[in-house]
């Protein structure tokens, strides 16, 4: 018998696209759903695609139509898909003390998007020990106030998939239909989070060179601006992107909502604060809503279609093209335009093709944007409200206007793609159909005259 032969580049989307069907099987499964209640294939199609895809899009409120199972199973599509499919298989064969092979090392790398020679697997476990870690930390906090509301045993299950569910930045939970929106007036909830939310979001990658840095920087008794500096490049430009970013998002949010009734008009002074750097948090792929988002003015939606699109950053559960590329997209064109050759970080030089993905990136992603924001509105649906869904759903974030439950089949199947698209990378996709072997890159051509701007 023939083996079937399936190259690198499509192990990663094959393996959500699996994942994705395994889920709408078990969710199709009659003990799946509560007593009395139907779920059709494209509801359950929808459902597991919104879970593996981290999204948080739904068109059934998880808290009702689903069974404990059907909770337990979405649950696991989004720890699975948070973390990646590849890197859990990877950590079971870990577990299980399975050997490695280089092309099995080269995958991980790749799904992580991370070039580690060595200690890859190091690099694995430590992930996984870090997630369960912050996991178990948010699920004991919020079990401080969901027990006392809900009981032991589901204030219990309730704390867990809204820890699982922050930290994966998925957006979805089981306590109510209402999302964050009850829990408004509740800085301790809404800071447990956010701080999941934003962890989550930053990268692995940033999570260990902070780790290490503050050890060593407590032994040699550094200050903190020092440890600061012996920070990797890339943990400075995350962690400076992440804070302008928030920073960026509470100020319009709290601008142009303040007076607004329908949001947070009617709050006090810290109220609104805290409101909007929810709002700003929720809006890097998160998903969770204290205010009705169908609501919000058009300044703010402007501000979330950008903080959306950027998304988290690299090598962690969030979404979006990320902020690494969104900075580089934005340093290409200012070096050019001040008569720069080089393109320069904290004393740094980026490689050009690093430049050409973070074009690539955003230039497949735009193009997406467009594309799915069209199909929707072919289905009378209005711009603002399209573009919203859209977004939120290529970036995986899953923050909706009212308009998910309401779409018609030819809409669910276009938001089902564009978070399908969103979790796999638009650019992984336009990889995985193209045939190229790499081999024009041979043939220098003579250089063309060709004229721009």
């Amino acid at each position: 018998m023939r083996r079937i032969r399936i190259a690198p580049i499509h192990v990663i989307p094959v393996s959500f696209l699996l994942a994705i069907i395994a889920g709408t099987l078990l969710l199709m499964l009659p003990f799946a759903t509560a007593q009395g209640v139907h779920t059709d294939i494209v509801t359950a199609l929808f459902t597991a695609t919104t879970s593996v895809c981290v999204t948080g899009l739904v068109v059934v409120d998880t808290y009702a139509h689903w069974s404990l199972f059907g909770q337990l199973v979405i649950l696991i599509l989004v720890q699975i898909g948070g973390l990646g499919v590849v890197a859990v298989g990877s950590m079971i064969l870990l577990i299980t003390r399975k050997k490695f092979s280089l092309a099995d090392r080269m995958l991980l790398g790749d799904s992580l998007n991370v070039d580690k020679d060595k200690g890859l697997l190091f690099f694995l476990s430590r992930i996984f020990k870090g997630v369960f870690a912050v996991e178990g930390l948010g699920t004991i906090l919020f079990a401080l106030r969901f027990v006392p509301m809900l009981g032991m045993m589901k204030g219990l299950w309730a704390s867990l998939f809204q820890s699982v569910s922050a930290f994966c930045n998925a957006g979805m939970d089981v306590v109510g239909p209402n999302s964050m929106m009850d829990f408004q007036d509740s800085p301790f909830l809404m800071t447990v989070t956010m701080s999941l939310i934003v962890l989550g979001g930053l990268g692995f990658v940033v999570w260990f060179d902070v780790i290490d840095t503050v050890k060593a920087g407590i032994r040699n008794r550094m200050s903190p601006g020092s440890m600061f500096g012996h920070l990797s490049e890339h943990s400075r430009l995350v962690l400076i992107m992440t804070l302008v970013l928030l920073g960026f998002g509470t100020l319009i949010i709290l601008a142009a909502e303040y007076n607004n009734p329908a949001t947070i008009g009617n709050m006090s002074p810290g109220g609104k604060i805290m409101n909007s750097l929810f709002q700003s948090v929720t809006f890097r792929t998160a998903g969770f809503a204290s205010v009705p988002q169908e609501k919000l003015s058009e300044l703010s939606c402007v501000a979330g279609y950008i903080l959306m699109f950027i998304g988290g950053s690299p090598v962690g559960t969030a979404g979006g093209i990320k902020t690494v590329t969104a900075f580089l997209v934005f340093m290409n064109a200012f070096s050019y335009i001040r008569g720069k050759k080089e393109n320069v970080i904290f004393h740094r030089r980026v490689s050009e093709e690093l430049m050409r993905k973070a074009a690539a990136v955003t230039f497949v992603s735009m193009s997406a944007v467009m594309v799915m924001t069209g199909l929707l509105l072919t289905r009378g649906i209005g711009l603002t409200d399209a573009l919203y869904e859209v977004v939120s759903a290529l970036a995986t974030v899953g923050l909706s206007r009212g308009l998910t439950p309401h779409l018609d089949l030819m809409g669910r199947l276009v938001i089902i793609v564009s978070m399908y698209l969103g979790r796999i990378g638009p650019i992984s996709m336009a990889i995985f159909f193209t045939k190229g072997t790499g081999n024009d890159n041979k043939i220098r051509h003579a250089e063309g005259t060709f004229y721009v701007g």
